[in-house]
């Protein structure tokens, strides 16, 4: 780790005292945890709501997500950027309540796929991210940009009547481009990280494990 200026993804200058990389990852990780935990118990809490509330739920935590990302070091650095982490999480649960409620009703075998799915990809690609020499952090920009597009487009079909046969297609390229991001976030964790970047890290990589598990769950569903 260094001691020296850093750049997050949005390209703002932070500096930090050195941390190891263990610590770093286990901060990180930590806090991905507690979302995935949230984001549960908000699935749970909104398995009941309308087609309408959860749409303005899952729109309202990706506002929260955009502000994030482009709000400054206010939303990426300290208690209140875990704070806004843990609110966008739960945001996203209960958006995402009703349509997982009914794939446990109905196909819970689709459901058990995707988690196994999820879990092993992330698992796979942390450890490759981990174990490259090469510097990856080039990549994640573009990365981000092509889920972000994709993530719109799905958002354009879902409110104007699907996308038909192109939405195996899209759920394919989240699923690629979010676990090519689970590979250059934890690269970037042991080359670049500071304990600055602990909230965006962890922000990212629980962004990707949600977008791998909904891209999976797509396709064993159809």
């Amino acid at each position: 780790m260094n001691d020296e200026s850093t750049y997050a993804y949005t390209g703002v200058e932070t500096r930090t005292e050195p941390i190891s990389s263990t610590r770093l990852f286990g901060q990180v990780m930590f806090l991905v945890a507690v979302a995935l935990g949230l984001l549960s118990l908000g699935a749970y809490v909104g398995r009941d709501l309308s087609q309408g509330a959860a749409l303005l739920c899952s729109f309202a935590g990706l506002g929260m997500l955009l502000v994030q990302s482009f709000g400054g070091q206010r939303f990426r650095v300290g208690p209140f950027a875990i704070g806004w982490l843990y609110a966008l999480a739960v945001l996203i649960g209960l958006g995402l309540g009703p349509a997982i409620s009914s794939y446990i009703e109905f196909d819970p075998g689709t459901v058990a796929q995707a988690a196994l799915g999820t879990a092993l990809t992330v698992i796979g690609m942390g450890a490759l991210g981990l174990l490259l020499s090469k510097d990856l952090s080039p990549w994640m920009r573009p990365l981000s940009i092509v889920v972000l597009v994709a993530v719109g487009i799905s958002i354009a079909g879902l409110l104007f009547g699907g996308l038909g046969s192109m939405s195996p297609i899209l759920s394919v390229v989240i699923f690629a481009v979010s676990a090519l991001l689970i590979m250059v976030d934890f690269n970037y964790l042991r080359k670049h990280g500071t304990e600055a970047d602990t909230v965006w890290l962890a922000t990212g990589i629980f962004v990707s494990i949600v977008n791998i598990f909904l891209s999976l769950l797509d396709l064993f569903g159809d």
